[in-house]
């Protein structure tokens, strides 16, 4: 009995130890291509929502696990808003809503996003459909305030 559960938590530990083996799965997806985006995002007729966010900022952190990433999962979601992530001062390479090569330290400072959590929700033109939502604000709201920003981008976007 002894050797099984050693063997069993030498399992789990080798497995917990994996390289992104978990991480990537739970992640948000960073943004790459809002041109590429706003054409998905067209063709489904839904908002794009985006997570201004630090690698060193633990609300970041509590809005992706607590409130996006749950959404993220939700199939129900998926066919109401896509989601993305932009870290602030990160120089990736990134293609604007208007196609144009950018950073995405550089797409964020053209928002005038300089607090995170930042989330804003975009048309598929690439312009504001909801107020921007800075930092947590209160925890047992904030949910709420998704949502209401994901109706009032998603009516924005199909014209409602």
């Amino acid at each position: 009995m002894l050797r099984k559960f050693a063997a069993w938590a030498l399992i789990l530990a080798w497995g917990l130890a994996l390289p992104g083996a978990a991480g990537a799965a739970d992640g948000l997806i960073q943004a790459r291509s809002f041109q590429a985006d706003a054409r998905t995002a067209t063709q489904r007729r839904v908002p794009i929502l985006v997570l201004f966010s630090s690698p060193s900022c633990p609300y970041c952190e509590r809005v992706k696990s607590e409130y996006l990433m749950p959404m993220h999962k939700d199939p129900a979601y998926r066919s109401r808003v896509i989601i993305r992530e932009v870290t602030i001062d990160s120089t990736t390479p990134l293609t604007g809503f208007d196609g144009k090569a950018t950073t995405e330290g550089a797409f964020a400072a053209a928002h005038k996003v300089f607090m995170v959590p930042t989330v804003m929700v975009f048309d598929t033109r690439g312009a504001a459909a909801s107020e921007a939502i800075g930092g947590l604000l209160i925890p047992d709201f904030y949910f709420g305030y998704l949502e209401g920003a994901i109706d009032e981008g998603g009516r924005k976007v199909r014209g409602k």
